[in-house]
């Protein structure tokens, strides 16, 4: 190779999730490997996240005695995601691969050193479908001291959890005015807090905890990381890609690759033009992807004819803008807004029109569905007296006491009668009254007619464990009476270039691009137009890196 700077064997494009995954893969087989980040901390979205990872028939479910089988886990990718013309990257042949690999991935990482677990009970999204699972088959980090990490300490992209607390413990402390259990985790918690003081230790938990792992591993193994060096362009020689071109001392600079390249540097969240021409109506401020997320290396691969598929999706994650966090890096989560008992969700007529305790995906594609033919965007989470007092909003504690600028500012709308609440938010009363009666008659008979909610465990593990008879249903029924605004956030975008079975990308006459390999949301997922559970789209990052340095490893030197 001939007019580079310099030459490594493995050049990948992005520090997210399966980006450094690959590079173990590489150093393994004794490989040179350059990471580049384009922005100033390592870590993407995968950091930031719960940091969970779906991987069917995985060897800590195995550990704890969890049955699942690769045929078991086939039969409920068949049946949620299916073959459709519309999701072209959403093959049987790449289900079959990732059911193979995903398992063998896990067992590499945790021959690295990198230390797992799982959460003890997290269903699939579609549990009560063939194949599906009520344990769940995520995977997640053990905690994480990021003094480990030296220097690079300060480079690591922050995560959400604030506190040394598992991503388990930190859904259970939720429940902190409930349960006596979850008061006593709050103790151990805090004398956690106390102990790292005198020990030194700094904590990290679910995704920066796992990214954590990641970056210390890379590090011992010689993987070469670089900040701040953004990739302009992909070279391309006789037909393969043999490098990139990025940016060192505010000049350009060429990097050979060997043994190809892997684009693992996010979708497109936070470029409106191209959530204009693909997503029209979701916006750049609504996402809590990463602010690398914006979608150039998708266009750069495209422009040496990469195909496309699916660019109309995202990891849809419900989002309410509470004032002083519109700006907000990480919005504040609310998966279980309107999950939980004496809340629904409304259109803008004042009806509801969904299953409000399923897929975050899903409810999101639910209420862009619904806006094209009834205002929806936003919709309505209305809630009353019993909600606000049990439950967090926002990610303020449970209670009637809320930042003065919510009502200043008509983000929380409170009202003494449903009626005159309808009229706070400018939907028909009489349409909003009905819905609500019919709601609470449901909840009367603990039984969801319209919509089955609560009927899959999925829902009711959504809900309130200590609300009975219903987990997830409750009335709306004691004043005051409120509503929040909800949009179609997201995590990140789900469509992207089209790869096979070995993560090479492909041309828009399905051959292959030598060379060029993506995982992550640079690529249209495997998971077709659905979410089948917790960490559907990291784990297919971490699995797909993997796949793709086993692939190149193997190959002839360009």
């Amino acid at each position: 190779m001939s007019n580079f700077e310099e030459t490594f064997d493995f050049v990948v494009v992005g520090s997210g999730g399966g980006s450094m995954c690959a590079a173990l893969v590489m150093r393994e087989a004794g490989k040179s490997v350059l990471i580049l980040e384009k922005t100033s901390l390592v870590g993407g979205t995968t950091a930031r996240s719960g940091g969970v990872m779906w991987i069917p028939n995985n060897p800590i479910m195995k550990r704890h005695g969890i049955e699942d089988s690769p045929e078991k886990a086939m039969a409920y990718l068949d049946n949620i995601v299916g073959d459709h013309a519309d999701a072209p990257a959403a093959t049987r042949a790449r289900r079959q691969a990732y059911v193979t690999e995903a398992p063998r991935m896990v067992d590499f990482l945790l021959g690295q050193g990198i230390r797992l677990t799982r959460v003890s009970s997290w269903p699939d999204y579609y549990d009560e479908r063939p194949g599906g699972s009520v344990p769940g088959r995520t995977v997640v980090a053990e905690m994480f001291d990021a003094n480990l990490l030296g220097p690079w300490k300060n480079k690591l992209r922050p995560g959400f959890l604030p506190a040394p607390a598992m991503l388990e413990e930190f859904m259970r402390l939720a429940r902190l005015h409930q349960s006596w259990s979850a008061k006593l985790l709050a103790l151990r918690v805090g004398l956690r807090i106390i102990a790292a003081k005198l020990t030194g230790k700094h904590w990290l938990s679910a995704g920066t905890a796992l990214q954590g792992q990641m970056l210390h591993v890379a590090l011992q193994t010689g993987v070469e990381i670089r900040t701040e060096m953004p990739v302009h362009e992909l070279i391309e020689a006789a037909g393969q890609v043999t490098g990139v071109i990025t940016v060192k001392d505010g000049q350009p600079w060429r990097v050979g690759a060997r043994h190809g390249v892997l684009v693992n540097a996010g979708g497109f969240a936070h470029n409106q033009r191209m959530r204009d021409i693909y997503q029209p109506g979701t916006s750049a401020k609504w996402t809590n992807a990463a602010p690398g997320d914006t979608g150039e290396m998708i266009e750069e691969m495209m422009r040496l004819g990469a195909a496309v598929g699916q660019m109309e999706e995202m990891v849809g994650y419900q989002t309410t803008l509470a004032p002083g966090t519109e700006n907000n890096d990480v919005k504040p989560p609310v998966q279980s807004l309107t999950a939980a008992p004496h809340a629904i969700l409304v259109d803008q007529s004042g009806v509801r029109y969904m299953n409000e305790g399923g897929s975050y995906m899903a409810y999101c594609k639910g209420m862009l569905e619904r806006n094209k033919s009834v205002p929806a965007v936003p919709s309505w989470a209305v809630f009353d007296s019993q909600y606000i007092r049990t439950y967090m909003l926002a990610g303020t504690r449970p209670g009637r006491k809320k930042p003065k600028s919510w009502y200043d500012e008509g983000y929380l709308r409170e009202a003494a009668t449903i009626e005159e609440l309808a009229h706070r938010i400018s939907v028909e009363p009489v349409a909003l009254k009905a819905t609500i009666e019919r709601f609470n008659v449901f909840v009367a008979g603990n039984k969801d007619d319209d919509f089955h909610r609560g009927d899959r465990a999925y829902d009711r593990w959504l809900g309130d464990p200590f609300h009975k008879p219903s987990q997830t249903l409750g009335t709306i029924a004691q004043p005051p009476f409120y509503a929040v605004p909800v949009v179609p956030g997201d995590v990140s975008t789900f469509g992207g270039v089209m790869t096979d079975e070995h993560a090479r990308v492909l041309r828009t006459d399905s051959s292959v691009i030598p060379g060029l390999y993506a995982c992550g949301t640079s690529s249209a997922s495997m998971m077709g137009r659905a979410y089948p559970g917790a960490g559907s789209s990291i784990g297919p990052s971490f699995v797909w890196g993997f796949v793709a340095a086993k692939h190149a490893k193997e190959g002839l030197p360009f």
